[in-house]
């Protein structure tokens, strides 16, 4: 693999990686946002592949399977899951639109859209430092997962559905790993797995905790915990 096809298919997965994160933001149907994520995580899987083939690390390749098996598969499969999770198992049943839908998020669509903007600028003035420390193509890209953080950051903080947030959780992960990957030309295998299993136990109890506050509730709805009392 030549530099310069490297440097565009690192470009394009990037891109990619960042893109989804706002496709997030822009979707408010829960299953359609986990289908997004997963799409990052097949991102995720193709940064960690092409830095490894351009290394010539098979160690790196292994990481990349990983990723792409446990954040691109396992994870978003155990929170689409969780959506149903407790709901009655009955023929011809239908959700309820604000159960499968963010329907009040704190935040606006258009708002939302232009703080990722504002995010996304601000990883790259703060960023753009340490890439000029060590220039290559993966410190150039580094941005990428800073705005990624952010936005996932933002997204935890702005939604009012546990799915909704658990996947802003997920996106702040897949964020600190990219950059991980970018900064370092990755982590050993056993670091990215020892993070992923944590992920999926936090995912396992996100659907316990979504069956309990629907069999409570009747919803998932953040704002409903607010009623519990001592």
């Amino acid at each position: 693999m030549t530099d310069s096809v490297y440097t565009q298919l690192l470009d394009l997965a990037c891109g990619a990686f960042l893109l989804a994160a706002v496709g997030v933001l822009w979707l408010r149907q829960l299953s359609s946002i986990v289908r997004v994520f997963a799409l990052q995580g097949v991102a995720l899987a193709a940064v960690a592949a092409l830095l490894g083939l351009h290394e010539d690390r098979p160690g790196l390749l292994a990481v990349a399977a990983g990723v792409g098996l446990l954040r691109a598969w396992a994870v978003p499969r155990l929170v689409l899951r969780a959506l149903t999770a407790g709901a009655p198992h009955r023929p011809h049943y239908q959700a309820d639109v604000s159960e499968t839908r963010e329907t009040r998020p704190l935040v606006t669509v258009a708002a939302s859209l232009l703080s990722a903007a504002l995010l996304t600028l601000l990883a790259y003035a703060v960023s753009r430092p340490l890439a000029d420390l060590h220039p290559t193509p993966a410190t150039h890209a580094l941005p990428v997962g800073l705005a990624v953080v952010l936005i996932g950051f933002f997204t935890l903080v702005t939604r009012r559905r546990a799915p909704a947030q658990t996947v802003g959780f997920l996106l702040l992960d897949n964020g600190i790993t990219v950059t991980a990957f970018l900064a370092a030309s990755g982590v050993p295998l056993i670091v990215e797995l020892g993070v992923s299993f944590d992920l999926l136990l936090a995912v396992l109890v996100l659907q316990i905790l979504t069956t309990r506050m629907r069999a409570a509730f009747g919803g998932t709805g953040i704002d409903d915990l607010r009623e519990l009392r001592d």
